[in-house]
């Protein structure tokens, strides 16, 4: 008989520390949040200068890095419930119905038009303990006694390897704003909303409560 896993078994984090990603093998993971360039308006000697540049930013890395990219369609719901909220707070009767007009413009436009948004992630990894797989026994026992340590929640060893991390993401955010991209180092609360939000998509659809 097949025994079902919790989902939570198929999720490779351990837990969100400090605005850190600690996963089960006790590699590390910071994720920053980058804005965007609208490349197709620059220039010609523009756009090959950003190329340049990127390839230089890439090429000075020697660790790797992910770059993820989410697109969603726009929810307008939090912003439509903004709008019920200042028709129901406004007395004259002219703004009330121009309000009103205007919300079922907003409706209208994005029922017949899809409007999505794209989010830009760089996820910067750090791994306390590489075992060289040309090690010896003893020196094998004695890294993953190490990494055993670090994942277990000593706090040295977490300071330790966040301060490593954030030289990746120093080096990184540099490199990026040398292309003219600005970026956000995301804490413990936008990492946790960020996943929680990946891996629950239906909760985008359910009802905001108009604000009083």
């Amino acid at each position: 008989m097949a025994v079902s896993k919790a989902a939570q078994d198929f999720v490779p984090i351990k837990e969100i520390r400090d605005g850190i990603v600690v996963l089960k093998d006790g590699s590390m993971r910071a994720i920053v949040m980058a804005s965007s360039v609208n490349f197709a308006l620059k220039s010609a000697d523009e756009q090959q200068a950003i190329i340049m540049q990127f390839q230089s930013f890439l090429n000075s890395l020697d660790f790797s890095v992910q770059i993820s990219i989410q697109s969603r369609e726009l929810d307008i719901r939090p912003y439509i419930a903004m709008l019920e909220g200042r028709y129901k707070n406004e007395l004259g009767d002219l703004m009330k119905m121009q309000i009103r007009e205007y919300i079922q413009f907003v409706k209208n436009f994005v029922e017949q038009t899809s409007i999505m948004t794209k989010t830009f992630f760089v996820v910067i990894p750090f791994s306390p303990n590489v075992i060289n797989s040309n090690s010896n026994p003893l020196e094998k026992l004695i890294e993953k006694k190490k990494t055993e340590n670090a994942s277990n929640g000593d706090a040295d060893h977490f300071e330790e390897n966040r301060t490593q991390l954030e030289q990746r993401i120093g080096s990184v955010s540099q490199g990026l704003m040398r292309c003219g991209i600005r970026t956000v180092e995301l804490g413990t609360e936008e990492i946790t909303e960020l996943f929680y939000k990946t891996f629950n998509p239906g909760d985008m659809e359910k009802p905001i409560i108009p604000a009083q």
